[in-house]
């Protein structure tokens, strides 16, 4: 991109035209802004499908836990700490993937009479869009894209086999 200008250390301005930009204030941003959009992509399928998670709740789903992770990652106080990110961190992705457990029960569905489980599938969705939401947070970025494809390719690419070798779930 011409005048365009990355920074090498890791508190370097990031220079677009006459703006300077910190590059963890622009990292960070891109951060939150992917894990918002993860989300979001990934519920427009279930949402098409009429299914209890969308667009917003998984959007939101990724969004919070990144922001949640991003905050403690950059928190001024712990960053002198010895050891202070190695054990806060864990912390909060355990927190974090063990308060979404309760939001993915919440929408799996008990049928006695009949003895089904429904919304396992979206169930598993939001705790792995929460997964997205941290990895989009603490990793690097083709760990994040090779996930977003595998993830495309479980919800979309095997509904196709499923449909085609009369193998659906009842989700």
């Amino acid at each position: 991109m011409a005048g365009f200008f990355l920074g090498s250390g890791h508190n370097s301005p990031m220079y677009a035209g006459n703006f300077a930009i910190p590059y963890d204030a622009l990292d960070v941003g891109l951060r939150l802004l992917a894990a918002t959009l993860i989300g979001t992509c990934l519920g427009l399928e279930r949402l098409k499908r009429g299914k209890p998670t969308g667009m917003r709740t998984l959007g939101l789903v990724s969004f919070a836990a990144a922001l949640v992770t991003l905050s403690v990652m950059h928190a001024k106080h712990i960053m002198g700490e010895p050891d202070g990110l190695g054990r806060l961190v864990p912390g909060v992705v355990q927190g974090v993937l063990v308060g979404i457990g309760f939001l993915g029960g919440g929408v799996v569905l008990r049928d006695a009479a009949q003895h089904k489980v429904h919304n396992l599938t979206s169930a598993a969705e939001v705790w792995a869009v929460a997964v997205m939401g941290l990895v989009t947070a603490i990793a690097p970025w083709a760990i994040v894209g090779l996930g977003v494809a595998i993830f495309v390719l479980l919800m979309v690419g095997l509904r196709v086999v499923e449909e085609k070798f009369n193998l659906k779930e009842h989700d």
